[in-house]
């Protein structure tokens, strides 16, 4: 009865009090009610108040609220504003003119209430509160696993999966948990099979580290998952950030259940091939294997059966067998029919070498057998001479000389192949190229002439006049070379090629001419042969000057005798009768000679030109 009494005088002393302030006028705070700050920054909390009449002693303080007690940091009184000593925020706090509590450095420690009180005389007092929230983004989360050893499937208690830490966050960062990318139920009770353990740690900056362990009972099914951990924290303007750790997966031991026995060769297994073959399970660790061969016994390593070089005794039936201790009821085998392509080494008949006489006929035949369908050619270099195993020559020439090749192939089996080769050779008298005609800038200079000729035995050359001679083979054809002074002779005549051997010899002649400066047909008619009018001088490095210029005179003189003759038909000339007689009479003779020699006599004696 005496609390509800009491109850009631408060009550009519609250009503009372406020109707006097009402009536005597209300100070009215206006202050931010939240003010959000990044750590280490700056955070300004305005205060402006109104008063019913004008006081000219108003006090404006500023107060935080720690652990349920108020104590002042600033104050404003009378044009003089001065902040608290001995305060959380001594020397980093300053009130304004306008009453606006500066707060630098932020901490998280300064997220509190803060109060700003106006005491306006009779007017009375007014205040309003602020709070102050810090942000600062956590680090990325770190995701770790407890250990390397496996978690074994059927184990009755939950595994430790892994460990998210997210450090250095405010306000408390939360972790999410993933698994396949898709998220876990926040599961805090320690009996169910997947449940997280949180715990958070106040770090002596005053930020937060949130860490969270993951408990499972894995199933085969999460043999290869993949987990991840995310931090979500807040930001100024209720803005919601995440970051993602680092992915892991588990160690998981389960029973084999059945068995795969592959061969990993891509292509079809030919002699010569290294065979691989691997034999596994759906069971971790993978047990150990035995190996059979046409149900002999044979060795892998750790399921892996390598055969090196293979054989066709080789093909036949593989087997491998597992035994899982975990779950001996499983059948954990099987097998692979191994196929060994194979082609018989190439038989040639003849197998000899063959040397027969220039015209005859030559014949081989190529042989072979393989594992399945197979081709056979007769080749020489890249040329394909018969895709059957006969290759025929009716006559035999000096071009048909060398190596032939017999290729056997299975086409279905990429590389396998095989191959013989026989060598001919074309004996005979010995044929000559059709020589090259040798060029010289001026008679008397050295010029190198080459005889190429075909034969066997290899002929032997002989060159008239004779010089310096060399000797080289180019394939199937010998070729002589021989360097000498285009002399007169020489330039008249040529030069001789002779190639003989026991079967016979043939000769050829080798010309030898001027270079020409103008290459087209009249000089070469006036440079050949034995024409009229031939070089001039020698000693004046050459003769296509005076050649031209000898032309030149003909034809102009020519034209001369022409212009004469049809004047004189025409009767244009101031000559009388007599000249006209005689020249109709055959006293002036119009006959023009114009001759250069070819020795050196008259060629430096120059150019005759005698007129009858």
């Amino acid at each position: 009865m005496d609390g509800i009494t009491f109850g009631r005088t408060s009550l009519l002393c609250t009503l009372l009090l406020w109707a006097l302030q009402v009536c005597g006028g209300a100070v009215l705070v206006k202050v931010a009610p939240v003010v959000e700050v990044m750590k280490g920054e700056s955070a300004k909390l305005p205060c402006t108040y109104t008063t019913p009449a004008p006081s000219g002693n108003t006090v404006v303080e500023w107060y935080i609220d720690e652990q349920g007690n108020r104590k002042r940091v600033a104050f404003s009184q009378g044009g003089e504003r001065k902040s608290d000593d001995n305060t959380p925020l001594s020397g980093r706090v300053t009130i304004g003119e306008d009453f606006t509590l500066t707060i630098s450095d932020v901490q998280p420690s300064d997220e509190l209430d803060f109060y700003c009180q106006v005491t306006a005389g009779p007017a009375g007092v007014g205040e309003g509160s602020t709070l102050l929230k810090v942000f600062f983004a956590p680090e990325k989360p770190e995701l770790t696993k407890p250990s390397s050893q496996a978690i074994s499937v059927g184990e009755t208690s939950s595994s430790e999966i892994g460990t998210c830490m997210a450090v250095n966050g405010h306000p408390m960062p939360r972790i999410i948990w993933f698994k396949d990318d898709q998220p876990l139920p926040e599961v805090k009770d320690r009996n169910e099979k997947t449940h997280m353990v949180p715990s958070v740690v106040k770090e002596a900056s005053g930020l937060k580290s949130a860490r969270s362990d993951l408990y499972m009972q894995p199933t085969k099914a999460d043999k290869d998952s993949v987990f991840h951990c995310v931090v979500e924290y807040s930001m100024p303007g209720d803005e919601i950030m995440q970051k993602m750790s680092n992915t892991i997966t588990i160690n998981l031991n389960y029973p084999s259940e059945k068995a795969t026995f592959s061969l990993l060769n891509t292509e079809p297994v030919k002699e010569g091939d290294a065979v691989t073959m691997k034999c596994e399970t759906d069971g971790n660790p993978q047990p150990e294997f035995d190996f059979t061969h046409d149900d002999k016994a044979i060795n892998g390593v750790g399921g892996v059966l390598t055969l090196k070089s293979v054989k066709r005794t080789d093909a036949g039936v593989y087997k491998c067998t597992a035994t899982d201790f975990d779950n001996l009821d499983a059948d954990l085998s099987g097998a692979i029919t191994l196929n060994v392509n194979y082609i018989d080494p190439v038989s040639v008949i003849p197998a000899e070498p063959q040397v027969v006489m220039l015209g005859d006929k030559v014949e081989w035949q190529c042989k072979t057998k393989g594992s399945a369908t197979h081709t056979v050619q007769w080749k020489k270099g890249s040329e394909v001479l018969s895709q059957s195993g006969t290759l025929s020559i009716q006559a035999a020439s000096y071009e048909n000389a060398g190596e032939y090749v017999c290729v056997g192939a299975v086409p279905s089996v990429p590389g396998l192949t095989a191959m013989a080769s026989v060598t001919l050779t074309v004996k005979g008298k010995p044929m000559i190229e059709t020589p090259a005609v040798g060029e010289v800038t001026k008679e008397g200079d050295m010029v190198t002439l080459k005889c190429s000729a075909y034969g066997f035995p290899a002929p032997q050359f002989t060159w008239k006049p004779s010089g310096k001679e060399s000797v080289s083979v180019e394939g199937s054809k010998v070729v002589s070379s021989v360097t000498l002074e285009a002399t007169p002779e020489v330039m008249k005549d040529g030069v001789e090629c002779e190639a003989s051997n026991v079967h016979g010899s043939t000769s050829q002649t080798f010309l030898v001419s001027l270079k020409r400066a103008i290459d087209n047909s009249a000089d070469r008619v006036l440079l050949s042969g034995n024409p009229v009018l031939t070089s001039a001088d020698p000693q004046q490095g050459g003769s296509s000057g005076v050649v031209i210029a000898v032309v030149v005179c003909v034809l102009l003189l020519l034209l001369l005798v022409a212009l004469i003759y049809f004047l004189n038909k025409k009767s244009k000339l101031p000559c009388g009768k007599k000249g006209k007689k005689e020249m109709a009479s055959g006293e002036v003779n119009t006959d023009i000679v114009v001759e250069m020699k070819t020795d050196k006599a008259n060629e430096e004696a120059g150019l005759l030109n005698k007129i009858r």
